[in-house]
């Protein structure tokens, strides 16, 4: 099982670690080839570039990562309480086995 609260603060400061990321290459390269086009279509009133800007795509990309990692633990910990368990009780049997053999 996932923890609900860690996924979703590892996978939003991830976001948002990448879009400075991208906002610092797009500031060191030529316009040619970065990627404020595309930062434009994804966060909603997000202009390239200026202080506020850069500020309110920091924060959608903070918020994409809430909604991301925060479902994506909500939909995994679902699918392994119904799935899951079963799956790894059989699998965890095998592993011990493999693990102590006492003919060694």
């Amino acid at each position: 099982m996932l923890n609900l609260r860690l996924t979703t603060w590892a996978a939003a400061l991830f976001a948002a670690l990448s879009f400075v990321l991208c906002v610092v290459y797009g500031l060191v390269t030529p316009e040619s080839v970065h990627m404020h086009q595309f930062l434009e279509i994804v966060l909603p009133a997000f202009e390239w570039m200026g202080l506020g800007s850069f500020l309110l795509g920091l924060a959608e990309s903070f918020l994409w990562g809430v909604y991301l990692g925060g479902g994506f633990a909500l939909v995994y910990n679902a699918i392994y309480r119904r799935w899951g368990t079963a799956a790894l009780a059989g699998s965890a049997v095998a592993a011990r086995s493999d693990l102590y053999d006492p003919s060694r």
